[in-house]
């Protein structure tokens, strides 16, 4: 039984409008496509949480397109997280309503969805496209899981803190604190997921006791090369976004939904109830 459905989205890189990623992307349509998709689910999300690289700057104007893109969510829990392509200060000033971004200093938080307990650090550094956890936050994430030791929770980054064998993306990983973190995870049980974006893949890597995980991004994904020498390059294969579906004994379950039009769906069996031959 579904008790909880949390989204996450990951990597839009929202430009101004009118202005295309790297010279030639459109990334708007995409997270547009996402949101229609993730809203005409069978289930309500309870929540969205959308791990870093919001903007491809960091700049006003991207974040105010941002801001029109989001608006069709209505009622339904935003979180945002900032990632190396973002500017939490200006993340701040364009989302004045999101109270849990705080006033300075990274952007930690603790919410409640439902059953599930989400926390979310702060991995980006200014200036840089690596991340790391400094030890305030490390200290701040013990103190909020033994507040709750019971309750199903689900720690968000932006940077994942395991390597993915995409060797120019690990070059620009979680370079200080993943070490600590997986300690620290280690003595919570409860902590159903580790989730992060910054890949632009799904991937996930026993982690702490727990899983740990990144999400597609909701635009462009990044080319699946395992060599440590691996071109940083992209492509346009298809979007998605990660389903964390709590269930009623407190475990998490994750779908990978794919954004698209597919044929579909049709009838595995005949009225009655016969295989289809």
């Amino acid at each position: 039984m579904l008790k909880t459905l949390l989204i996450q989205m990951t990597d839009p890189h929202i430009r101004e409008k009118g202005r295309l990623a790297y010279g030639r992307l459109n990334t708007a349509p995409y997270l547009k496509q996402a949101i229609e998709h993730a809203l005409a689910l069978p289930q309500k999300p309870d929540a969205i949480v959308l791990t870093g690289d919001l903007t491809d700057f960091g700049r006003a104007q991207e974040y105010a397109h941002l801001r029109s893109l989001l608006a069709p969510l209505g009622a339904i829990p935003v979180y945002l997280l900032p990632g190396n392509h973002d500017d939490r200060q200006q993340l701040r000033a364009s989302f004045p309503e999101h109270t849990y971004l705080g006033k300075a200093g990274p952007v930690c938080y603790g919410v409640d969805i439902g059953e599930l307990r989400l926390l979310a650090l702060d991995s980006a550094v200014a200036g840089a496209s690596a991340g790391s956890l400094d030890q305030d936050q490390l200290d701040w994430l013990a103190a909020e899981l033994t507040q709750q030791p019971k309750r199903p929770t689900v720690i968000a980054l932006h940077h994942p803190p395991f390597n993915t064998l995409i060797g120019h993306m690990d070059k620009i990983g979680l370079l200080n604190g993943a070490e600590q973190l997986e300690a620290i995870v280690r003595q919570h049980g409860n902590v159903e997921r580790v989730i992060s974006g910054h890949l632009h893949r799904n991937i996930q890597i026993r982690f702490g006791g727990t899983i740990a995980s990144t999400a597609p991004s909701v635009a462009h994904q990044v080319c699946l090369d395992l060599a440590e020498d691996a071109a940083s390059a992209w492509t346009l294969e298809p979007p998605g976004y990660a389903v964390h579906a709590l269930d009623s004994v407190g475990q998490i379950v994750t779908h990978t939904a794919t954004v698209g039009q597919f044929d579909g769906p049709f009838a595995f069996h005949e009225p009655s109830g016969k295989l289809i031959d």
